[in-house]
């Protein structure tokens, strides 16, 4: 379908903002300019309690935000890695999708502020995502959570950090994770997909700019063959927790969320595909200006809900 309106609105008001492309961008003027996503990601909900904390990471203190939200425990949790191309954005930018998911899904959201590249390349954000998770399994009772019911989730390299510690904690036989929420996802470092060619400009996210991401997140480009850091280059997706995948259609890293989708529904594992249609690349943030975006919180929390109704629904 063509461009939603609102979208083509937002893209021209960025436009008209000026700025640098990401890729001719040095990663402080990246992250500078990533502050103007507040004026369109909305009003922050309210919900029963927010928690900061600093967690123990493998090199450094990792902040984390606790989003809980109204009712009683124990509580589902969510553990969340936000958007970033592993290296722009943080918390306080995410705060208000981080406080909707709490409100839409029911779970306890737990947000981690990760070390970011380049400073912090391949495989430190991914080290700091998989202690997360590990940190609310061994505290699930003083966060109120049900540890049998800890999912994960993360929009774009968010995603790829989600997808990739379902991987680590298959293989190592380590926590059992309940599902992963996958929005956006990055999980390959290859750009000859038909999605990176037919959105290659224009749509925010441009496939030069996602070449640019991956450069400051991969050490060396031997890299991408380590499944851990491209989810896609796994030997086999059998095991893996149920999976909500969510692309836009106009974005360069659609063909490649939904390929994963395929890999995992052909090992069996259950897995709920949305694309929508219309929608760029990072429209979860902009509830306070797309429609799209407001219903795909709403749909991310039926989906989440959904997959831990199954989860919790007695076999035949």
């Amino acid at each position: 379908m063509p461009l939603d309106p609102e979208v083509e609105a937002l893209l021209l008001e960025m436009a008209q903002a000026g700025g640098k492309p990401i890729e001719e961008s040095t990663p402080a003027e990246a992250r500078a300019a990533s502050w103007d996503w507040l004026r369109w990601v909305g009003e922050p909900e309210a919900v029963a309690q927010v928690a900061h904390r600093f967690i123990p990471g493998p090199t450094a203190d990792l902040p984390v935000r606790i989003y809980t939200p109204n009712g009683v425990g124990p509580f589902p949790a969510l553990v969340y890695f936000h958007g970033s191309g592993w290296t722009i954005s943080n918390i306080e930018l995410a705060d208000a999708p981080h406080r909707a998911l709490a409100n839409r899904t029911g779970c306890v959201v737990i947000a981690v502020n990760y070390q970011k590249a380049p400073e912090h390349k391949y495989p430190t954000p991914f080290d700091d995502a998989y202690a997360t998770l590990e940190w609310v399994y061994n505290h699930a009772a003083s966060l109120s959570v049900d540890p049998s019911r800890i999912g994960v989730g993360g929009d774009s390299a968010g995603g790829n950090l989600a997808a990739a510690i379902c991987l680590k904690a298959r293989d190592t036989r380590g926590p059992d994770i309940a599902f992963q929420l996958l929005v956006y996802p990055a999980t390959d470092c290859r750009f000859d997909l038909p999605s990176m060619i037919e959105n290659s400009e224009g749509y925010l996210l441009t496939t030069a700019g996602v070449r640019w991401f991956w450069d400051q997140y991969l050490a060396d480009p031997a890299d991408a063959d380590d499944p851990y850091a491209c989810p896609m280059r796994a030997v086999d997706f059998i095991g893996l927790p149920p999976a909500v995948v969510i692309t836009a259609e106009y974005d360069p890293l659609r063909d490649d969320g939904e390929a994963y989708a395929s890999r995992l529904s052909e090992a069996g594992v259950p897995v709920v595909l949305r694309r929508y249609e219309g929608m760029v690349h990072g429209f979860l943030w902009a509830s306070g200006v797309l429609t799209g975006s407001r219903r795909l919180l709403d749909d991310l929390g039926a989906d989440v809900r959904r997959v831990l109704s199954a989860l919790s629904s007695p076999r035949p």
